[in-house]
């Protein structure tokens, strides 16, 4: 008998690979006879670096600019000449000094910091994920930190983040890292984001994100200003307007950048997570997955790592149940989404500070409610 546990993180309680330790240690006590094999998963935010060290990349660390410009002790993940970049690892909401939202000037400098590290020490391939990013600068601090002059009227550098969009009038390109120049592009970049938002409008970056990255109504509307001025810059520079493409609004403008000036491919954040860690190769021989987050709830329909896992074991005919921290999902949702039920720590403790100071001793009880009522089931051929 083999169960695969691939969980995400639950955020605010345990990284993934306690979350998979914890499920699998109770599905031991259950089923001291089973295999069972762990792959720690994300989906392109916070956390992904982590699944790819434990995948068997090699941690790679680097200090950077954080979102409000202060240096941070961050890390990218390498194999052979394959990257995984993390942009919450080094500037996102997270890293805020204080926690205190700065909308206005965060900025995505560090994450184009990390980027050149990678390949200035010889990465090719370059996964960035972009999820949970603390800045709406459309990705104008990463293409500074690549070698890219964004300037104002007067030929000077505007301020960090995006409020200084504003009063960009020049992209130059002549400094961008040569194994990313248009002229020559030797690197392929991956952009591992899950929304479809376009870069402005109804549904850009600052509309849709900016409030839950702290913006004022009027600040979204400055945002949202300089992002339109960016576009145009953007387009005058590259010869082609990128601002409606899909994911373009990814990380407030991130993907934008990525894909306008860096020749980025997008792909869904948890594919490619799951084929960096070899998920899919894990899967042979197994009889159940099992798969989670911390909440599961109608954004996890949008693609997330539950969703994800779910469909690529359904491809091979393996069954999925999935551990969250709470569940707000019908059963109609969860079946559509391939998952055949969801055991819900709150199900046991329904105290929401106890389960987060509790969830690994919760996560184990659940591994071996699982064994209880579904290994019995699989090893009897059910």
């Amino acid at each position: 008998m083999k169960i695969v546990v691939a969980p995400d993180k639950f955020k605010g309680s345990l990284p993934a690979t306690r979350v998979a330790a914890a499920i699998a240690a109770g599905l031991r006590a259950g089923r001291p006879g089973a295999e069972v094999v762990t792959i720690p998963v994300a989906d392109g935010g916070e956390g992904t670096v982590d699944a790819a060290v434990a995948a068997g990349f090699e941690r790679v660390p680097v200090t950077a600019a954080g979102p409000a410009g202060d240096p941070v002790r961050a890390s990218y993940a390498r194999r052979g000449e394959v990257a995984v970049v993390e942009l919450a690892d080094v500037c996102g909401l997270a890293r805020r000094p204080g926690g205190r939202p700065v909308p206005l000037t965060a900025s995505s400098f560090g994450a184009g910091e990390v980027l050149r590290a990678a390949l200035e020490a010889g990465a090719r391939r370059i996964v960035l994920g972009v999820g949970g990013s603390a800045s709406t600068d459309g990705g104008a601090g990463l293409l500074q930190a690549l070698g890219a002059r964004v300037l104002d009227t007067r030929g000077e550098p505007v301020r960090p983040g995006g409020a200084g969009l504003r009063d960009v009038a020049t992209l130059d390109l002549t400094g961008l890292h040569p194994a990313l120049h248009p002229a020559g592009r030797a690197a392929d970049i991956i952009l591992a984001a899950d929304v479809d938002n376009p870069l402005t409008g109804p549904d850009g970056a600052a509309e849709v994100y900016g409030p839950q990255k702290g913006a004022s109504p009027a600040e979204v509307g400055a945002l949202a200003a300089g992002l339109r001025r960016w576009a145009a810059v953007v387009a005058a520079a590259v010869g082609r307007d990128w601002s409606q493409s899909p994911g373009a609004g990814a990380a407030g403008g991130v993907g934008f950048a990525a894909l306008a000036v860096l020749g980025a491919t997008r792909r869904p954040g948890i594919e490619l997570v799951l084929d960096l860690v070899g998920f899919e190769g894990a899967l042979d021989g197994a009889d159940l997955v099992i798969t989670g987050e911390g909440s599961l709830d109608e954004q996890s329909l949008a693609g997330k790592t539950p969703v994800g896992v779910a469909r690529a074991a359904a491809r091979h005919g393996i069954g999925v149940v999935a551990v969250a921290g709470r569940s707000t999902l019908m059963e109609a949702e969860l079946a559509a989404a391939g998952i055949a039920a969801v055991y819900s720590l709150t199900d046991l403790e329904p105290d929401l500070e106890r389960c987060r100071a509790e969830a690994a001793r919760l996560l184990r009880r659940t591994g071996q409610m699982i064994a209880r009522d579904r290994l019995a089931g699989v090893a009897a051929g059910a």
